[in-house]
């Protein structure tokens, strides 16, 4: 993977204002985006979907530009070819496990799947372990469950980079070390790079080869680590964990 990110934004509400400055570049396999809630780490995240616009700037991955505020390019989320993990896996409620990893796979105003679409599905529920909830509401699921059903649906469509905006916030210490292990297993499955947000250091340790600190809006920090190296610095454990998340 080779990212290059380098943009601007400032949003302003009733709370006051808030300007993104943030600038990094990885050719690295995992990027994990780390610093206290409200520094700017999800906006960034956004703005490489597509689903936040910059106000200035550039966005490129593997030399495709995604957006360039001098060129006046702006690729749109869907031609982006990027998967995207929410904070809160975002699952149809009324749609089943199937149902809703087989969603992104339709096609303007088609109603059933093919039946190749249909043997992917399947596939891709096999491969997180999930088959035999092929019927179940997200209601009926537990945090994890839900994890391993965004992930299927977010990678059923092949992207080529997968964005993950704090994935295991809402899961306790002891599920949290189990899906950090299958996300490893995953990416290693799928060949597939990965963006993270996170404020958890246990994340930078698991997975991070290049890290990205953030703090008030800007990027304080870029640093590249070999696997044993993956031990976050005092000065990283030392930013602050509170405030609004953007």
């Amino acid at each position: 993977m080779l990212i290059h990110v380098d943009v601007e934004k400032t949003m302003v509400s009733r709370g006051g204002r808030f300007t993104l400055q943030a600038a990094f570049s990885s050719e690295e396999e995992f990027v994990v985006l780390f610093g206290p809630s409200g520094s700017g780490k999800t906006l960034t995240l956004l703005s490489i979907a597509g689903l936040s616009t910059p106000d200035s700037g550039k966005i490129a991955f593997n030399g495709r530009v995604l957006f360039d505020s001098k060129n006046r390019v702006d690729v749109p989320a869907r031609h982006r070819d990027i998967g995207y993990l929410f904070q809160d896996y975002a699952l149809f409620p009324h749609l089943t496990v199937f149902d809703n990893i087989g969603f992104g796979l339709k096609r303007n105003l088609q109603w059933r799947l093919s039946k190749e679409d249909r043997r992917r599905v399947q596939e891709h529920m096999e491969v997180f372990e999930i088959s035999h909830l092929a019927r179940s509401l997200p209601m009926a699921l537990s945090g994890g469950q839900k994890q391993r059903v965004a992930l299927a649906r977010a990678l059923i469509r092949k992207p080529n980079c997968l964005l993950l905006d704090e994935p295991f916030s809402s899961l306790d210490t002891l599920l949290r070390r189990k899906l950090r292990e299958e996300l490893a297993r995953v990416q290693a499955a799928f060949k597939i790079p990965v963006i993270m947000v996170t404020h958890d250091p246990a994340d930078i340790s698991a997975f991070a080869q290049t890290l990205v600190v953030y703090d008030t809006g800007q990027v304080r920090e870029v640093k590249h680590y070999l696997k044993k190296d993956r031990q976050p610095h005092a000065s990283v454990l030392s930013l602050p964990l509170s405030g609004s998340v953007l």
